[in-house]
Formats: structure tokens, C-alpha cells, sequence
């Protein structure tokens, strides 16, 4: 298959690398468009009560501004924190990167006061630059293998950053899909693949074998149609030599959606 070429009677498979509990909605859009999933995430997802996040917590009324980078962050204050809500101050605002993000939070009862139209860090950091947050303290519950660009320049703005570890990613303990996943793609068995993150990609390169990785990079650029979430996975993708395409909107629905318009 070379990528923008469309092939008839075939059924297409399309891998998601996102963790497995994160996989539900990729799935059914993949099968309404009559698909196959085949499903190997290269990231798992471990909320934890760290340290770091029971400082968050006990310091939540000195919070102004609280910074939700995804879904799992929010499930995992409310998995160890269940009154999180009753104890929020009133004057602690929420920021979220994502429409996802935001749509966790609302099962919660809880508002954003902030959500950018670029659902980037990037854009996140711009929508904050038109705000005075001059020692102001900004809370943000993520995993620690996020990027530094948020919090460095929420401090170039002037605010005070607390960063608190809510979940941990790491390469799946068990590695033997992702194994399948390299062979099949070796072998021309997968159409597409969908990456939502940095790390979905650079962990998929950590199982592959020494030998196979050039291989590997030229099927995700010729062979294999290859879309990330956005433009930041894209680069992690860029940074290798892998030719990817992104949607305007970084969504999984909007991913998917320019997935199947090219295939």
C-alpha cells in the first residue's frame, strides 16, 4: 500500500498504541467505518498517590490555578481524593488542555474556567499570556515523563508552579503485542496506525530490535499510513524520519476521521 492510495475489497486494520483503557472509543470509530482494530498499546497508564500530589492536596487553598493535561489525572485526584470536589477552594480556577479533558472533569460536576482552542501545552501557555498569573500558584497533577514546556513557561509569566505526580506511564510490563504489532507491520498485515502521544511512539521503538528499526521507520513512512493526535507526536515521529499526518483539531475523533479520508 503506498500512503493516499485507496484499496478496494479489503479490509483495512488500523493499530492503536493508546493504553487499553483508553482504547473504547478508537474502536468503535475504527469499526464504524467498517475496519479492524488491532489493538496493541505501547503505553500503560498507573495513577499513584505520590508525595507530591498529598502536598497538591493539602495545599489546595493556597491553589489558584489547577492545570488538568488529561483524563487520568482527574481520575486519579478522585480515585484517592473521592471529596476532592468539597474541598476545592472556591477561588482555585481549572485550566485543561483538551475537550476530553474537560468533558472528565464536567462527569464531576466540576467547570473550566480555561481550555485553549490549540489543545497543546503550546496553546495552553498562550491562552495563560493573555492572563496576569504574576505570583500566582499554579498546580498542575500529571505523570513526570510529560514535557517541561508548561511549567518553565509558567514561570517565565511569573506564576509559582507546583508540579504533583498523579500517574505514572511506562512501557507496558508485558511487550508481546507490541511484538506482534512490529512483525505484522514488517510484513505489510497493517494499513495505519494512530499514535496520541511522544511516548506511544518512542516506546514502540524501545521493544523493536536494533535490526528492525530502519526497516521499521521506512514502512511507517511508505507503507504504513501513519497519524498522530497532533503536532507534537508528529514531531516525535519528524525526529526519526517518519513522514505522519495530523488533524487540524487533536482529537481522537478528528484523528481518525483524517485516517480514513486518506487510507
Amino acid at each position: 500500500m503506498i500512503k493516499g492510495v485507496k484499496m478496494a475489497n479489503k479490509e483495512k486494520i488500523v493499530a492503536i498504541t493508546r493504553p487499553f483503557d483508553r482504547v473504547d472509543e478508537a474502536r468503535e470509530i475504527i469499526e464504524s467505518f467498517k475496519a479492524k482494530p488491532f489493538i496493541a498499546p505501547t503505553l500503560e497508564l498507573e495513577v499513584v498517590n505520590s508525595d507530591s500530589l498529598k502536598d497538591l492536596i493539602n495545599g489546595l487553598d493556597k491553589i489558584d490555578w489547577l492545570i488538568f493535561t488529561s483524563p487520568t489525572a482527574i481520575e486519579s485526584i478522585f480515585n484517592f481524593y473521592t471529596n476532592f470536589k468539597d474541598i476545592l477552594s472556591n477561588k482555585t480556577k481549572i485550566a485543561v488542555i483538551g475537550s476530553k479533558t474537560a468533558e472528565r472533569l464536567s462527569e464531576f460536576d466540576l467547570a473550566v474556567d480555561l481550555i485553549p482552542e490549540d489543545f497543546t501545552a503550546e496553546g495552553l501557555i498562550g491562552s495563560f499570556g493573555k492572563l496576569d498569573i504574576k505570583n500566582k500558584l499554579v498546580g498542575i497533577p500529571r505523570t513526570l515523563d510529560a514535557r517541561l514546556i508548561l511549567p518553565d513557561k509558567l514561570i517565565e509569566l511569573g506564576a509559582n508552579v507546583l508540579i504533583a505526580e498523579a500517574y505514572k506511564s511506562r512501557l507496558p510490563l508485558d511487550t508481546v503485542r507490541i511484538e506482534v504489532l512490529i512483525s505484522k507491520m514488517l510484513n505489510d498485515e497493517i494499513d495505519a496506525i494512530t499514535f496520541t502521544s511522544p511516548l506511544t511512539v518512542k516506546n514502540l521503538f524501545k521493544v523493536a530490535v536494533d535490526e528492525q528499526v530502519d526497516e521499521l521507520i521506512n514502512k511507517l513512512s511508505t507503507s504504513v499510513l501513519t497519524v498522530s493526535i497532533g503536532p507534537i507526536t508528529h514531531k516525535t515521529l519528524e525526529d526519526l524520519g517518519i513522514d505522519s499526518i495530523y488533524p487540524d483539531r487533536y482529537t481522537v475523533k478528528d484523528m481518525l476521521e483524517l485516517l480514513f479520508e486518506t487510507l
